[in-house]
């Protein structure tokens, strides 16, 4: 079920900064930062919701693109508590109900998640939060019919043919695959005048007649994978340069480069194995395929039923620009009045 992040980690930081804003958040905070109908949304209720990330992006910009990011996060907080009222509106419009023990169930679950099960750390977190126990169950409530109300707002006989399932996967066959790859070692000898390339030579014949090119590499190679034999690993064609690249992929397992010279070293390539590119069968990717596009149908039917409500509601939003938690402006200074029939 969905939860609320933010509610049990809203302590602020006791910071000089935060402490000379407290005095004017305090007002702000009991604010009205929207109306849903006849319910209203207070500045402090969008806190809740990105008070931590709001402290996060503080320490991230500042200036200007502090205060967009800031407005983004609010408006976006807004938005969710504004299709949170209206779909608890609608559960009450309809009469329905949530059994107390489905609640008791929830709360227990979110102690024993947060906090082990320690029901008396809990409370006191709830103190120094100035939440109460009746208040937080009301939000664990409206977390559950949030999540019920969603879930009644999709068709369960959805179906995904066969054709759609096919269009996603020829649409994004990359997903299904996996690129050629080949296990590289590798012995990079500096330039140093003639005397690089000569040494580079004689490693080759060396390990062209049997000398195990990792011991080679430990002895002689001049870069940072010496100590483990010149080792690369498995590498696909996005790791190394394009010269490199074309050589190493054209090696097959056991052979040895010729020296190659590339700025101002000289290089030995040796492919210990390699996997050709693969991909994965419509097969084996088509119930993962059909589970993603029912996801996004079912998440496509909920956003048209929450903007079938919002359709038929009166909604006000505040302006949310500032970053002390200050509206940009105000629209009246007293509550609005949503229209009546």
């Amino acid at each position: 079920m969905s939860s609320r992040p933010a509610i049990l980690c809203l302590l602020l930081l006791a910071s000089p900064l935060a402490r000379t804003r407290l005095a004017a958040q305090e007002q702000v905070l009991n604010g009205i930062a929207a109306v849903v109908n006849t319910d209203v949304i207070t500045y402090s209720q969008v806190q809740e919701l990105v008070g931590t990330r709001e402290r996060t992006l503080e320490g991230q910009f500042q200036g200007q693109e502090l205060a967009d990011k800031v407005k983004d996060l609010r408006m976006s907080a807004v938005q969710v508590l504004i299709d949170n009222q209206l779909i608890l509106q609608e559960f009450d419009k309809n009469k329905y109900t949530i059994p107390d023990y489905v609640v008791d169930q929830e709360v227990q679950q979110r102690i024993k998640g947060q906090f082990g099960g320690d029901r008396a750390a809990f409370i006191r977190t709830l103190a120094a939060q100035g939440m109460t126990m009746e208040r937080f169950r009301k939000m664990v409530r409206d977390d559950i019919v949030v999540a019920a109300m969603r879930q009644k707002s999709v068709h369960d006989d959805t179906i995904i043919s066969p054709a759609k399932i096919e269009d996603y996967y020829q649409a994004n066959i990359k997903d299904y695959s996996k690129p050629e790859k080949v296990h590289l070692r590798m012995i990079v000898i500096k330039k140093n005048g003639d005397t690089g390339k000569q040494m580079a030579g004689e490693l080759r014949q060396k390990a062209l007649g049997g000398a195990d090119f990792d011991k080679l590499a430990q002895m002689y190679s001049e870069d940072a994978s010496q100590d483990a034999g010149g080792d690369w690993g498995w590498i696909d064609k996005t790791v190394l340069n394009e010269s490199l690249t074309k050589i190493a992929f054209s090696l097959k397992p056991g052979d040895v480069s010729d020296v190659i010279e590339l700025a101002g070293s000289y290089y030995l390539l040796y492919v210990e194995e390699k996997q050709d590119e693969t991909v994965q069968p419509l097969s084996q990717v088509h119930d993962d395929i059909e589970t993603k596009l029912l996801e996004q149908q079912r998440e496509a039917a909920q956003q048209k039923w929450i903007a079938g409500l919002r359709q038929k509601a009166y909604i006000w939003i505040d302006g949310i620009t500032n970053t002390d938690g200050a509206p940009a402006e105000r629209v009246s200074e007293e509550s609005p009045t949503p229209p009546t029939n």
